[in-house]
């Protein structure tokens, strides 16, 4: 396996066929968010996207001490808040950042303030039993502003997400996983061979239409039935003109796996 850095905080591997995995590689700071990881993942997303073979991606920190902490708060006491911060991208380059492929959260250690907001920003997560989660941000007087305050009540019962944000007290992942909020569950230490696994069956199938389903799968709660049976239209005329729409039908007829083209 080849590991690139992104920058001297990111590392970029290819772990599996179709497979990306994107590691936070500051595992003495608990992986916590400073300019090098920000700029590291903003690159990251952008390098994912515009490779064809790449249809999924698993982003993770180093080590199990945490997943990742949050900003790194020595780097914002030294007035560096804005390198955690991008245009386009909000916190870390990447809460806010358009992604076309599906990402996974491989969390093999504590998610807490923006790490948790980097978690709930993914597509899918993946924890190990023990692993747990938090908003702590009012214990120093400030609010969960890289996307937790409106993520978290989608995702659990709006009165556990509320005392949560309001309490920054801690909940675990298994917990989550009862919730739904946390897809999978795996032995300590495995949350990435689990990630993993998770974006091999994602990758079974036709990438596009992966692609197209996710992105109006995003906008669910934000959009009106009528705008989001628009959007559906348009993808499927969209997914139609690919070759993938063709091969999938043959396949079955034919008896055979699907050799996906993604196009």
């Amino acid at each position: 396996m080849q590991a690139d850095h992104l920058s001297e905080a990111v590392i970029f591997s290819l772990v599996a066929s179709h497979v990306a995995l994107v590691t936070i590689d500051r595992e003495p700071a608990r992986n916590a968010v400073n300019a090098a990881v920000t700029q590291g993942i903003k690159r990251a997303i952008r390098l994912t996207d515009s490779m064809p073979d790449v249809w999924t991606v698993v982003l993770t920190g180093s080590g199990t001490r945490a997943f990742c902490a949050g900003a790194d708060l020595k780097e914002v006491s030294a007035g560096g808040l804005r390198q955690l911060i991008t245009n386009d991208g909000g916190f870390a380059g990447f809460v806010h950042a358009r992604r076309t492929k599906p990402w996974i959260a491989a969390v093999n250690g504590p998610a807490v303030a923006g790490g948790f907001e980097i978690a709930l920003a993914c597509d899918l997560i993946v924890a190990a039993e023990g692993t747990q989660f938090a908003l702590p941000e009012v214990k120093r007087g400030l609010i969960a502003a890289a996307g937790g305050l409106y993520r978290l009540p989608r995702v659990i019962p709006k009165q556990l997400a509320m005392e949560l944000i309001a309490t920054g007290n801690m909940i675990s992942a298994a917990r989550l996983h009862s919730l739904g909020a946390v897809n999978r569950l795996t032995a300590p230490g495995a949350a990435v061979t689990g990630a993993i696994q998770l974006a091999e069956e994602i990758c079974a199938n036709a990438p596009m239409a992966v692609r197209e389903s996710l992105a109006i799968s995003r906008e669910a709660l934000d959009l009106s039935d009528d705008e989001l049976r628009q959007l559906s239209d348009q993808a499927q005329e969209r997914v139609m003109k690919t070759a993938d729409f063709r091969e999938g039908p043959l396949a079955f007829i034919e008896k055979r796996s699907p050799r996906w083209q993604a196009s």
